[in-house]
């Protein structure tokens, strides 16, 4: 019995379910491979541990699916949409054939993952019912038994399940077949197990009853943190990322993840910042166990006072908690970042947002030419009205006023890097210091298209403003 087909077999009318001889007989040459069920679940395990780097709680779901509860993590990815985009495009870089989707319930993104127009599709909130009406009854991932009986009832769509009796159903089909339209629908809760690390530094606490107030939370963290950061002293190393993992008493799982600038095994630090994240937690009827993950950790220095690096001062240290206090906090997209400077000629190359990390080192902006507060990206265009005999401005119009130029200073002919392809601006450009007389001070360049001398129909743009 064939168990699985690529495109190939697909395009040469074989299908899953057929017998191995009728594929065969189609195809004589047909590569054959005994299916691996156990080997199979525990490639999609890894796999789902893999995906661990784009949030806490995922899920390996049989036979090729992985859940991904992705609540609280997209904007740290640029978005749901980015999100989706970065992780299939991983995952199709290592080999694979993929598809996904997001939605408010496990379900409705199973659905459309597995029965969609699209390759990745990202559903708004609340609009999973739409999403779902057009798909084939068998996107509700039900016995083939009930498929095949609700086609011969002439339900083939999920709108026409949706909007048909429920007594005469269940009676015939038992309650699987209303339990999982409710869960995609969202009206019943379907719990994802999460995937949890190998050989990860970790602590599981489990209550007589269940918690639910800030200061029970609050005093768990303590707990969890004291045994974690001795684990991880003992093992020489710090935590980057760690998750602190709520399981409810409805079987969901509320999951809280932080970061940190530098290796840290300070209970008191990790303990601060899990606690300004209590507010983020939705206890439900109650906490039943919580658990604490770390699932990236580093080497750090052998000696160590207050958790942080040893070759940091009392200031990098301060410097290393305030950016991680800033960094996890529930209201800021992402973490702190700052300006690094990048060796470019280009002035719109020559620095670059990045994350701000602890013992940062003072960079020297220093440049032997003035260079302007405010720059334009992109650079906008200036027509050149007047020049005198050596090329110097001397009237340019930009964004339709015409401004007299009464003082220049230049040429500075700046040459971008040869590895970067010369865009509109050119590669080479002649820039120049020019004041109007209005008191505005111009920082004006011409593109030169090749080396040489620029002519009349080089165009002018306007970078900065000093």
């Amino acid at each position: 019995m064939i168990a699985a087909v690529d495109r190939a077999a697909m395009a040469a009318g074989i299908s899953p379910g057929a017998p191995l001889a009728h594929a065969q007989a189609l195809v004589p040459d047909l590569a054959v491979a005994p299916a691996d069920r156990d080997g199979d679940a525990q490639a999609l395990s890894r796999l789902a541990e893999w995906c661990l780097w784009c949030a806490p709680l995922t899920s390996a779901t049989d036979p090729d699916g992985i859940w991904i509860d992705a609540t609280g993590c997209a904007h740290l990815h640029g978005g749901e949409t980015s999100m989706l985009t970065t992780l299939l495009e991983r995952l199709s870089g290592m080999g694979l054939t993929v598809r996904g989707a997001m939605a408010d319930t496990p379900g409705c993104a199973w659905a459309l993952a597995h029965a969609g127009g699209q390759a990745a599709e990202v559903i708004p909130e609340h609009g999973q019912a739409a999403a779902l009406d057009p798909l084939p009854v068998a996107a509700l991932r039900l016995d083939a038994v009930i498929v095949k009986g609700l086609l011969q009832l002439g339900l083939e769509h999920i709108r026409q399940l949706r909007t048909a009796p429920r007594a005469p159903l269940v009676r015939r089909f038992g309650p699987d077949l209303m339990r999982r339209l409710d869960q995609a629908l969202g009206l019943l809760p379907e719990p994802v197990r999460p995937v949890l690390p190998r050989d990860a530094v970790q602590d599981r606490r489990s209550f007589l009853e269940p918690v639910s107030t800030a200061d029970a939370i609050a005093t768990v963290i303590g707990v969890l943190v004291e045994t974690v950061c001795m684990e991880l002293v003992k093992r020489g190393e710090g935590a980057r990322q760690a998750d602190l993992l709520c399981e409810r008493v409805d079987g969901s799982v509320q999951a809280v993840r932080i970061g940190t600038a530098s290796p840290v095994c300070d209970p008191d630090h990790m303990g601060r910042l899990l606690r300004a994240r209590i507010e983020t937690i939705e206890p439900g009827f109650g906490i039943e166990a919580m658990q604490l993950i770390v699932r990236q950790s580093e080497r750090r220095a052998a000696r160590q006072v207050t958790g942080m690096p040893a070759d940091m001062s009392p200031q990098e240290t301060g410097d290393a908690e305030l950016l991680d206090r800033l960094g996890n906090r529930a209201a800021l997209d992402g973490v702190p970042v700052r300006m690094a400077r990048i060796e470019s000629h280009m002035p719109e190359r020559r620095q670059v947002m990045m994350p701000a990390t602890p013992c940062m080192k003072s960079t020297d902006w220093s440049c032997q030419w003035p260079r302007p507060a405010r720059l334009f990206d992109p650079p906008e265009p200036l027509v050149m009205i007047r020049q005198d005999a050596a090329g110097v401005p001397l009237q340019v119009v930009w964004r339709g006023h015409a401004y007299g130029i009464v003082a220049c200073d230049g040429p500075e002919r700046v040459h971008g890097e040869w590895w970067h392809d010369a865009s509109e601006y050119g590669r080479i450009r002649n820039y120049w210091i020019a004041a109007e007389k209005g008191g505005l001070q111009f920082w004006l360049f011409q593109s030169v298209r090749c080396a040489g001398t620029p002519d009349a129909a080089s165009p002018w743009f306007l970078h900065g403003l000093f």
